[in-house]
């Protein structure tokens, strides 16, 4: 079941790049109320993956599995970094952008 979290935390992390984008690709249409819920579920998709990622690791301490920790530590650090980074700059495009339509 542990191992789920790793497969879940792939999942809400692309949810939170791809709420984004769907966002950007429908701006033309008439009804973008709903684009800052968009954001906010992106956000807290990209949270909750992250979460699963420190609850993971927290797994492999509390088993003693140092060698996993570390051989996937880099690996969690960079792809961490990248998904916070790309779904920050997504949600800010999509921020900017709806900004500007409704002022």
């Amino acid at each position: 079941m542990i191992g789920l979290l790793n497969v879940a935390s792939l999942a809400l992390g692309l949810i939170a790049w791809i709420l984004p984008v769907v966002n950007l690709m429908r701006q033309d249409k008439a009804n973008h109320r709903h684009w800052a819920a968009f954001s906010i579920i992106s956000l807290g998709a990209c949270a909750v993956s992250l979460y699963f990622q420190i609850y993971y690791n927290y797994h492999l301490v509390k088993i003693e599995d140092w060698s996993a920790l570390m051989d996937t530590t880099g690996a969690v650090v960079f792809a961490s970094t990248v998904l916070l980074v790309v779904t920050i700059l997504l949600n800010a495009i999509t921020l900017v952008v709806y900004r500007r339509k409704t002022g």
